[in-house]
């Protein structure tokens, strides 16, 4: 039995939106920008679209490999030489796409080998997609052309599938072999999410990166929270849409009920790249949704 989406011209609807949102996002990516212009235009693009964030778009620079958007009014700007992640997603009714890349700010190209080998690695793992495919030789092909330019994949970063509301929907696709048993069904749609670094290869947790999600739903006894589960679902949000003094204060009555992103930060300090597209797995390969 297959699992395509009944819906599926949505979910490539969708996809479309973030690419362009992702693009975006790369080009307003210039020595002086404040983060938090780029990420709501961003945000304010998927909308103009008909679509919603699926989640804030992530900035995280250098060290940072992912989980930070800026906090409301966050004067912080590029400098030249930052490496960029640029993650974005949008959702159509539930139907999510995942995309990211990299730039390196004002072109100083002291860091091209590490964006190419995310890419590769992108592009090795999409190879490898295919019914009935082992999740693994998706992973031994990202860490193998990873590692073919003497760098690191992120050993506990991954990708995942996804569903309908659901951003990880269980099914990892870790970016290193010898962890997953799992196989890919027809219809399936996941993320391909290589991390490349020059550090360890791990990650530790930093500080709060202004992103939290509603574990469940919180119920209908507090008006002004059920309004706000009805507009996120448990799909990350960020305090930067939380604007009016009843929807800050009920966050602050839920606060145990919501869970908390840290950045993650590369443990040996090491600079990372990250590439990701959304695809959707056919019977003798990939459809890349994400593209190009």
């Amino acid at each position: 039995m297959t699992r395509y989406p009944a819906d599926l011209d949505r979910w490539r609807e969708a996809a479309r939106i973030a690419a362009k949102a992702r693009e975006l996002g790369l080009s307003l990516a210039v020595p002086g920008a404040r983060l938090a212009d780029v990420a709501e235009a961003i945000e304010s693009f998927i909308r103009s679209e008909g679509a919603a964030p699926a989640f804030p778009a992530n900035l995280s620079r250098n060290d940072e490999a992912a989980h930070f958007t800026p906090a409301p009014g966050d004067p912080v700007t590029l400098h030249e030489g930052d490496l960029l992640k640029v993650d974005v997603g949008a959702h159509l009714d539930g139907a999510i796409a995942d995309t990211a890349d990299t730039v390196e700010v004002g072109g100083t190209h002291r860091h091209d080998h590490l964006i190419r080998a995310a890419r590769e690695g992108r592009a090795a793992g999409i190879a490898r997609v295919r019914a009935g495919g082992r999740v693994d030789d998706v992973s031994r092909a990202i860490a193998e052309a990873i590692r073919a330019r003497g760098l690191k994949p992120i050993v506990d970063l991954t990708g995942h599938s996804i569903e309908r509301y659901l951003l990880h929907a269980g099914k990892s696709i870790p970016n290193v072999p010898g962890v997953s048993a799992e196989l890919l069904e027809e219809g399936e749609v996941i993320a391909i999410e290589p991390f490349a670094t020059n550090g360890m290869g791990s990650i530790g947790n930093g500080p709060f990166g202004n992103i939290l999600r509603f574990r469940n739903d919180p119920g209908g006894s507090d008006p002004t929270v059920a309004a706000m589960f009805s507009r996120f679902r448990t799909l990350p949000f960020t305090p930067r849409w939380v604007v009016s003094p009843d929807e800050v204060s009920a966050l602050a009555r839920v606060r145990r009920k919501l869970q908390a992103y840290p950045v993650f930060v590369e443990r040996g300090r090491g600079m990372v790249a990250q590439a990701e597209h959304t695809v959707l797995v056919g019977p003798s390969g990939a459809e890349v949704l994400s593209g190009p």
